[in-house]
């Protein structure tokens, strides 16, 4: 009888207790960690962080992963020497022919027309005005050039470096190579099977070593 007594009381304090539960008002909470995160807030305001921000800057010098530095120079002297000396790391194949065909498709087909004549939809409209031809002997453009203006940008031409990767933009300056033959009634070839691409890492040259290295050769040339 006692402990039919005790399993009754039991049974009647659990129920009041789950009768009372207001979903406002949590019941105490075992193992917190399954519910709580252990995790910090982005842009929180923690003590522990230097000056109370979780969102820290990173660490001197480092960079994003994926991420190569390009240093040739916002400038003209950085222009010549990437358009002289720069070349395009991805292989020339099929594959990345029609890759290059799609990006060119979504970021410069608007303004330098379909064929790269400059005839785009927005100079036919006059929205936008003196867009070169690729064939235009004055530029006389390569593959360094095309990547180096796909990156700074020139004139009214915008940076596309935030919008395309460095393999993107070596796959669209092949295609500009491409388009630019065409126009000149010259052949462009690639490789039609399939191979991966090596990693596009780009060249890392310093502009003014540059120039210090040609003076210093041409001063021992004209020494022998």
């Amino acid at each position: 009888m006692k402990s039919t007594l005790e399993i009754i009381a039991v049974v009647a304090i659990v129920m009041s207790m789950v009768s009372c539960q207001k979903d406002s008002k949590p019941n105490y909470q075992y193992m917190p960690n399954m519910y709580e995160p252990v995790g910090y807030e982005p842009y929180g305001d923690y003590p522990v962080f230097p000056g109370g921000q979780e969102a820290m800057l990173p660490a001197e010098g480092s960079v994003p992963r994926g991420w190569m530095p390009y240093d040739y120079k916002n400038s003209n002297v950085g222009y010549q020497l990437a358009k002289d000396s720069l070349k395009n790391p991805v292989q020339y194949t099929a594959e990345n022919l029609e890759k290059g065909k799609a990006l060119y498709g979504i970021y410069c087909a608007i303004c330098h027309g379909d064929k790269g004549n400059g005839k785009g939809h927005l100079v036919k409209r006059e929205k936008i005005l003196g867009v070169p031809s690729y064939d235009d002997i004055g530029r006389a453009i390569t593959q360094g050039s095309i990547y180096h203006v796909m990156y700074y940008g020139i004139n009214s031409m915008g940076s596309y470096a935030a919008q395309t990767s460095i393999e993107e933009r070596w796959q669209i300056v092949q295609y500009v190579q491409k388009l630019k033959a065409d126009l000149e009634g010259k052949p462009f070839t690639v490789k039609e099977e399939a191979v991966l691409t090596p990693p596009a890492v780009e060249e890392h040259v310093d502009a003014e070593a540059h120039e210090d290295a040609t003076h210093q050769e041409t001063t021992n040339n004209n020494a022998h």
